[in-house]
């Protein structure tokens, strides 16, 4: 390729419609690193999901993408489900509390002999 002169006038003499103009490419060229960037960063991370859907297939940006948002959406139904499991055996937990006090509390106003208000209170912690 040949040697080419370009003059370039001094930022100062450009007006700012001319240096859009001119940094447009440089902008857009850094924004599509980024995405190139995270795109790579992503296809690393999840790597080993790929390989288990797709294995040696090169993927192109989208299936990549797609692939990413699919595993995202499993992870955040797994997680509401695992959120679910717990919270719902919490509130056993705290139901059934609830009704041990409420029985510790029938018991005592009661008067049942206490060899039977031991038994019971004895069969509810197990």
């Amino acid at each position: 390729m040949a040697p080419s002169t370009v003059f370039m006038e001094p930022d100062n003499l450009l007006t700012p419609k001319e240096k859009n103009k001119l940094r447009k490419p440089v902008v857009e060229k850094m924004r599509r690193d980024r995405i190139n960037s995270s795109i790579e960063q992503l296809k690393l991370l999840l790597e080993k999901e790929f390989q288990r859907h797709q294995p040696n297939s090169k993927l192109e940006k989208a299936d990549i993408l797609e692939m990413t948002v699919s595993y995202l959406k499993q992870q955040s139904q797994l997680q509401m489900k695992r959120s679910f499991h717990k919270s719902s055996h919490f509130d056993f937990r705290e139901g059934y509390s609830r009704c041990l006090q409420e029985a510790f509390h029938f018991l005592s106003l009661h008067k049942v002999r206490t060899e039977t208000q031991t038994k019971l209170l004895s069969h509810f912690q197990k």
